[in-house]
């Protein structure tokens, strides 16, 4: 159904860039392609760029610094009337970039090119920490340097005349090859035992943007987060058993809930229902 949804679209428009082919971006452009889109993709490694000519991308070595963008973004951008930006912030860094810098860099060149709309991948770090359910009408209220630049830049591609934006807010991505628990392992006394997780698995993000193009959902804003909720501690205990490593233990006189963040809009307007437990 997916795939008869996207072919819709090939007639009025066949090109993508994706900005930051990563651990999303990658398998995505390659979902993309299959699909029957062309797509150009960018890399910070000139060490990629064979690989992602393999899969059928056109490399684009791109690196967007607050002043400057080292690359030929224009011809990055040519032809194509999607861009999917997917280069968040490193939100753990002690020494924290300027995103917001970044972007007010980029988005000149956005509306100079043939790109009609954006979809931009944040993160529900936008909203910090509230003990509630949240969805898209709750209150931004980051506590964390790059949940702000986010809200900000968010706000900036909103706000653009020259473009649509459609802003996907994405849980804590899981895969087949990454899980938060190989670092909790072994781990004690770990605090919030009883807060929901809200996770994201890497093929319902792929499958989430691939919805958004093939229905044109533009000019929104989507939390895209699994419905599965489970605590903290039943979640890092049951994946330290799959992943083979200590369980981590938690404290438990710690009685914080934390936030269940919800995709019920999601799930409406692009009638998606998730394929992967997280």
């Amino acid at each position: 159904i997916l795939s008869s949804f996207i072919c819709s679209k090939l007639h009025s428009m066949t090109q993508i860039s994706i900005l930051g082919c990563g651990w999303l971006g990658l398998p995505l452009a390659e979902a993309l392609i299959k699909n029957g889109f062309s797509v150009k993709g960018s890399t910070t490694s000139s060490s990629k760029l064979p690989h992602l000519e393999k899969l059928g991308i056109l490399p684009f070595l791109m690196e967007l610094q607050p002043n400057a963008i080292d690359g030929d973004i224009t011809t990055f951008l040519k032809g194509s009337e999607i861009v999917i930006i997917d280069i968040p912030p490193k939100l753990r860094s002690n020494n924290n970039e300027d995103f917001v810098g970044k972007m007010q860099t980029l988005i000149p060149f956005i509306e100079q090119s043939d790109v009609q709309n954006v979809l931009f991948v944040s993160s529900t770090s936008v909203y910090g920490e509230e003990n509630d359910v949240v969805t898209e009408t709750t209150p931004l209220n980051p506590d964390s340097e790059g949940g702000r630049q986010l809200v900000i830049v968010e706000q900036l591609l909103q706000n653009n005349p020259h473009f649509q934006t459609t802003i996907l807010r994405f849980g804590g991505l899981v895969g087949t090859d990454r899980n938060p628990v190989r670092f909790l392992a072994g781990k004690e006394n770990l605090p919030n035992a009883k807060a929901p997780i809200n996770f994201i698995h890497q093929m319902d993000c792929i499958g989430i943007i691939q919805k958004i193009i093939a229905l044109d959902c533009w000019n929104e804003t989507l939390n895209a987060v699994s419905p599965y909720h489970p605590t903290r501690e039943e979640y890092y205990t049951k994946k330290a058993l799959e992943w083979q490593l200590i369980a981590p233990t938690f404290d438990p006189t710690s009685s914080g809930t934390g936030k269940r963040i919800s995709s019920d809009k999601l799930q409406t307007i692009l009638k998606y229902t998730f394929v992967e437990t997280p």
